[in-house]
């Protein structure tokens, strides 16, 4: 039924979801901890948060360029 020639897509995105985890949950979590000791400022966490949307935002782009393979026979003429 199915070509066992086909390829995985692959798990790019799970990179992408790891950078805006850390983004978005870790970096801001980091800033209020640190902020009751007096280390923290603003403006590196927003620096990390804006480089990892960034990460995240190039690495979805690469990542669905990835064509979807056909679940379809190949024809053999076309060989």
């Amino acid at each position: 039924m199915f070509e066992t020639q086909q390829k995985s897509t692959g798990t790019g995105y799970t990179t992408t979801a790891a950078f805006l985890i850390v983004a978005f949950i870790f970096i801001p979590a980091a800033l209020m901890f640190w902020g009751h000791y007096g280390y923290g400022s603003i403006s590196p966490t927003i620096a990390a948060s804006t480089l990892c949307v960034g990460l995240a935002w190039i690495n979805w782009k690469r990542s669905s360029q990835l064509s979807i393979p056909s679940i379809s026979i190949p024809d053999a003429r076309a060989k």
